[in-house]
This record gives structure tokens, sequence and C-alpha cells, in this order.
């Protein structure tokens, strides 16, 4: 979006807003929500009147939350003080316990006193920075206290945000959905998958639909494969209760690389409304295959890490997998025989994101030297992380008499221009505060992902869990199965 298309979005939604942030003191609001305020208050993409509630069980006064404020946006950079010191007078903080009512009570007189300072009444936005096990408590509560009714029908929208995972498998997100569709209505509820808001990402629907060159090329004639990846360096510390309950499936794989693998494979919407692109994004999931006890012994592999069993809140016999590559067939006209490798695991050799889609064989009906037919294929690498570019390689001619050819690679880089870059949780705060559903999950898209999902993990028990040391390449972890 140009600088006028986002100040018409600010201008149009320039009303008063409390952000309510439940769990305030965890490392999700340290590390990315206080961050991203701070940075969209700095670009001035904030209201012009908000304040920051901070609400949790730690018994702290207003001075010493704004100094943890202040601490935890300066571990990721460094602010011009007149920035800090404007930013910190709209934080405030709100104690109690999530299982108490009067926490709620107090809540809303701390909102209702804003309210009255400003003059009217502002849109509540509820951030669940929270446990998932403490979503239906907190929902509860504030559909009991009334937190979550707008003023009126005209102002003081609430919306509720929600991170990931939603639910365990297709009977707990549904139980989930239920509570929310009861609570709220679908308009209020922003569920985030933070991978939808990463520029890259972001710019695959652009890529592909505003440009003849590829999308002729976007089908099974001519793509080989597509391999999805999700590395990460770091070990499970810290998160062993979460990690041994969930395992790696649960944790990328029913979110992070299904909604990768939706916007690489969706058709084109019909347009740009919300509605329109989460359908199609929905409608890939309908046309996964579904594993079975035979299928999954040659399409998934999946592994431990050596010292997994040793981390705290993991059982000493724990078979959780902290690595798996699994192979996902789409079964319609455009993807009907292309493999969509996705493979994701922790404590590997480097941390790296990134999509590649593989084209066929050039030299198949056409000219191309000996010596070059079993090298690389034209690819397309969509990176993620470290960096955010797209990347596509193909063949030249080496200047010269002889006909020799040689790869090239030609690619565009946001990180080229660092005034261009915008954090992934800027863009949820932003997108949410305009109304802007577009990159958060809907229902449907929930459902039909754990249903694949749990196809896979149902059937996890049919084979072998291999054993890996921190540090290794994911290859040679997967050279470790003959499944793939």
């Amino acid at each position: 979006m140009n600088n006028s298309g986002i100040n018409e979005k600010i201008h149009r939604h320039n009303v008063p807003t409390i952000f309510a942030i439940f769990g305030v003191t965890g490392d999700l609001a340290q590390k990315k929500i206080f961050p991203a305020l701070i940075d969209l208050y700095q670009k001035k993409l904030l209201p012009e009147k908000f304040a920051v509630v901070g609400i949790a069980r730690r018994d702290i006064s207003r001075e010493d939350f704004q100094k943890f404020v202040r601490d935890a946006v300066l571990k990721k950079k460094t602010y011009d003080e007149s920035i800090l010191v404007s930013f910190l007078e709209h934080v405030q903080y709100s104690q109690g316990n999530f299982d108490v009512s009067e926490t709620y009570i107090n809540s809303q007189k701390l909102f209702d006193s804003i309210d009255a300072g400003w003059g009217q009444c502002s849109n509540k936005l509820f951030y669940l920075s929270v446990p998932p096990v403490l979503y239906e408590l907190i929902l509860n509560h504030l559909a009991d206290s009334g937190l979550s009714v707008p003023c009126d029908d005209m102002n003081g929208w609430t919306r509720i945000l929600i991170e990931k995972p939603f639910g365990k498998d297709v009977e707990t997100a549904q139980k989930l959905d239920i509570l929310l569709g009861t609570l709220f209505k679908e308009e209020q509820v922003y569920r985030i998958d933070h991978y939808l808001e990463k520029q890259t990402l972001q710019n695959i629907l652009a890529f592909r639909f505003s440009n003849t060159l590829f999308e002729p090329l976007w089908n099974r004639k001519h793509i080989e494969s597509v391999d999805i990846k999700l590395f990460e360096s770091n070990t499970a510390k810290g998160r062993g209760v979460f990690y041994d309950d969930n395992g790696a499936l649960r944790d990328v794989g029913q979110n992070h690389l299904l909604q990768m693998l939706a916007l690489i494979a969706m058709e084109q919407p019909k347009d740009l409304h919300c509605s329109s692109v989460r359908k199609e994004r929905a409608r890939v999931f309908t046309y996964l295959q579904k594993y079975t006890k035979k299928s999954i012994k040659t399409g998934v592999v999946r592994a431990q890490y050596n010292g997994f069993r040793d981390e705290e809140g993991v059982a000493k016999d724990s078979d959780t997998e902290t690595f798996f590559s699994l192979v996902a067939r789409i079964k319609n006209r455009r993807w009907r025989g292309v493999p969509f490798r996705l493979t994701s695991g922790k404590a590997l050799k480097e941390s790296r994101v990134e999509i590649i889609i593989n084209f066929k064989d050039a030299t198949k009906g056409s000219f191309m030297p000996m010596q070059h037919e079993m090298q690389e294929h034209n690819k397309l690498t969509i990176s993620i992380q470290p960096e955010e570019k797209i990347a596509i390689l193909f063949w030249v001619k080496v200047p010269g008499f002889e006909h020799k050819i040689e790869p090239k690679e030609l690619y565009f880089s946001y990180h080229e221009d660092a005034s261009v870059h915008i954090d992934a949780y800027e863009k949820v705060l932003f997108d949410c505060i305009a109304g802007d559903q577009t990159s958060f999950i809907n229902t449907a898209e929930v459902k039909s992902s754990w249903k694949f999902i749990m196809s896979v993990k149902d059937n996890l028990r049919h084979i072998p869990l291999h054993k890996y040391h921190i540090g290794d390449n994911p290859e040679d972890i997967m050279s470790l199965s003959n499944n793939l």
C-alpha cells in the first residue's frame, strides 16, 4: 500500500482505541507486541488517541510497568528519548487473575475512566497473549463482563486477537470455534498466523497474479515440485512442556507451513476482498489428500534431536517429533501429481524459511549441452528468513566461442531498502485496527487444515522416530529414512 493509501486507511479508522493485552508480562508482549506498537507510533500509524493497558497477575505500579515496557522495546533497538517518553505516557496497567471476575470489572472501570478523559467511547482491542489453555477462561469472562460488547452500532468496536495454535486437533479447534461463534461475531475475531503478515509472503499473490510471466506456468505441466522449509537452529529449551505436548507438526505444520502452501497453490480470487482471498486459501486445504496407515510409510519422516528428553518439562520417554518432513498432495486439476514437500524442525544447523518452486527439466524437448543435463533446473525461491527476497535461477550462455551455459540468479530483496521494512506484528496490529481480516485465519481454514494434519499425527506411530544431533543438516536427517 502506498503512503496515500495508508494515510487514508488511518484517517478512516482514526477513532480512540484501547489496546488491552492479557498476559502482558510474557515473552510475546515483550519481544513482539510492544516493539510493534512503538514502531507504529513512531510512524504515526496509530490513532491519535490511544492507550495500551496491560493486564496480568503481577502486582506492580504503573510506573514500574512503564519501565518494564521501556526495557522491553530497548532490547530490540534504540529510540529517540522523546519518542519513548511520549509513547510510555499512553501505557497503563491493570492487575488481576484471569479467573476472577473482579479483574474484568476493574479493567472496565479503567477503560471507562480513559473514555471519560477522551470524551467518547473508544474501540477495544483485546489481545490474548496467553497460553491457549487460557483462551476459554478469558473469552468467557470477557463475554460475561460485557467487555466484548461494542458501545453501540455506530461507535466503539471490540475485537479479539488470538494467537495460534487454534486447538490441538479437529475436535478442540471446533470447540474453540463454537465458543468464539457463540460469544462474538466473526468480524470481531482475528486469528493470527503472523507468517501471513510477512512482506515476502504477502507479495506472493501480487507476484503471481500481477505478472503474466508466471501465472501461465503455475501448474503441473510446468512445475515439478514445491519445497516449503521452516528450519530453526534453537532448541525447545524453555518451551519443553508446550513442545512435548504439541510437537513440530502442531506447532508449525498446521499453521505456518500450510498457510505458505495455500498462498502458492490457491486459485486467483475474484477480487482482493478478504472474504474472496480467505475462501480460496481455505479451498486448497479441502483438496489435500489425507494420510493413512499405509501411505504414511512412504510420505512422512519424523525425528527427535538428542537431548530433547532432557529439556525441562519433557517426558523421559517422549516420542514427540522435533523434526518432520512430509509430502502434501493436492487433488485438483492444477496440482495433481505435484509433490509439495513440507519440512520443519528445531535444533538444526541454521534458521531458514523459504519456498522453492522447482520447474521441470528444460533439457527435455529442447537443446542444452549434455554436460548440463543433470544440473539444477530453473527454480523460483521465495525467501522469508533470514532475508526477505525473491530469486529466480535461470541459464545463460557463457561469453566465448563454445556453447557453454551457466546458472545466473535474478533477485529482488526487501532488505536493500530498510525504509520499507515492516515487522509482521506491526502489520497484524495495523490490519486489526483497520478491520482488514485478509491475512487472518477464518473458520474454514482452521477446520480443513486440522483434518489434514491430524491424518498425519494419528498415523505417526506407524513410522519410526529417528534421532539426530543438534546442529545437523535437514538433508542428513531425511536420509535416515527411505520414506521420501
